[in-house]
């Protein structure tokens, strides 16, 4: 996420960071880990539990516009076009590229079958795969869509926030920098009462915001909302920020975080809307009332400040890495009709090897990767 997403956090080397935002990032990567695990045993949005762990792309989306507005707005008089885009394939890319690599292998593990247990040929296997490389979706019903079960991308379904991200880097370079505070401004409030339109009215056909990740049905019109509001909406933010004095910013957030993203479903089959209701008010109102509050707040000791870094570090790995794992467990749980009570130690040890696979890619592929094209690409034209 997608952040994420999240994954999209991109300072200037020469800003200061925001140490709080970094660690709320992690914070929301982990209870998208939480919201997954849980998917394995739900049949519906109303049994589902950590329920709304699909908000957290969105609260990722803001944190994106934020961090790309903070790093990038005042420096285009010395950078061109193609000089962001250089830099935004090089921070995001070759974590893209791990996770589709490691959605290959598992999906191979887990015995090269859709959800139903057709057999999936290689060749769609391979085709797949090279296609997820570059981004491009996948259709329903589409030969490479190999899991069957309509994902973007079903090598590493949360891969579908990044193909958003991208269009949102694409928009921000092309349109949204040259767009005044005022304008801007509109923008925001368009796309807000377009998805808050979205979310009350159940265009989802499900009453949530959890939309974006096919390109079935309204999926693809609510992802572009989600991604429209949210990352403009922590554009203007940066641009409008005005901090203030928070003590424990880092701990308040991460509670709000944490307690609305494990949220049961709202309402019932017959009130929808009550539960759209929820989702907007949670992206429109609280998540930039967060990034608020984390931009304006210090940390102030060195546990809080280590933790911050640490979640951060690990944030846009853990969230393209752990979904490839994710489908294992799925598969062992309904093949074996299992209960969470029954696979609750498998699915711990799916949270702490997912974070310390994370910090491996992290040091060992991510940083290494992203300094040799930095080198190439960016400061030999210095």
């Amino acid at each position: 996420m997608t952040n994420s997403q999240i994954s999209a956090a991109a300072f200037s080397d020469t800003k200061p960071h925001y140490a709080i935002l970094d660690g709320l990032r992690g914070v929301a990567a982990i209870m998208v880990i939480f919201y997954h695990v849980f998917e394995a045993f739900a049949t519906s949005p109303f049994d589902q539990r950590f329920n709304h762990g699909y908000l957290a792309v969105d609260f990722f989306f803001i944190l994106s516009g934020f961090v790309i507005g903070y790093a990038y707005d005042d420096r285009w008089k010395k950078m061109t076009v193609k000089d962001f885009f250089k830099r935004r394939l090089i921070r995001l890319h070759p974590m893209i590229v791990m996770g589709f690599v490691l959605g290959a292998l598992t999906f191979v593990i887990q015995g090269s079958e859709k959800w139903d247990g057709t057999p999936t040929p290689v060749s769609m296997i391979m085709l797949a795969t090279l296609l997820s490389l570059f981004l491009i979706p996948a259709y329903p019903g589409a030969g490479y869509e190999v899991r069957g079960n309509g994902e973007m991308f079903p090598l590493n379904g949360p891969s579908w926030s990044l193909f958003f991200e991208y269009i949102g880097n694409i928009l921000y370079a092309l349109i949204l920098r040259r767009m005044g505070t005022k304008a801007l401004t509109v923008l925001v409030a368009l796309a807000g009462a377009g998805l808050a339109s979205f979310a009350v009215f159940n265009f989802s056909g499900a009453g949530h915001l959890g939309v974006g990740w096919t390109l079935a049905d309204n999926n693809f019109l609510g992802g572009s909302l989600r991604l429209m509001f949210a990352f403009s909406a922590g554009l203007l933010m940066s641009r409008v920020f005005k901090p203030v004095n928070i003590r424990g910013a880092f701990w308040i957030s991460s509670l709000i975080i944490v307690v609305l993203l494990s949220m049961p479903y709202i309402s019932s089959k017959a009130t929808p809307w009550m539960n759209g209701i929820y989702d907007s008010v949670c992206v429109i109102l609280v998540f930039p009332l967060v990034v608020y509050l984390g931009a304006s707040g210090k940390t102030t000791d060195k546990f809080t400040t280590r933790l911050c870094k640490f979640l951060g570090d690990i944030s846009y790995p853990l969230y393209m890495v752990h979904y490839p794992f994710m489908y294992l467990y799925y598969s062992w749980v309904w093949k074996n009709e299992l209960t969470f009570a029954q696979t609750w130690h498998v699915a711990i040890l799916l949270l702490v090897g997912n974070i310390l696979l994370a910090y491996l890619v992290l040091k060992l592929y991510d940083i290494p990767v992203r300094n040799f094209f930095t080198k190439r690409l960016i400061n030999r034209q210095k």
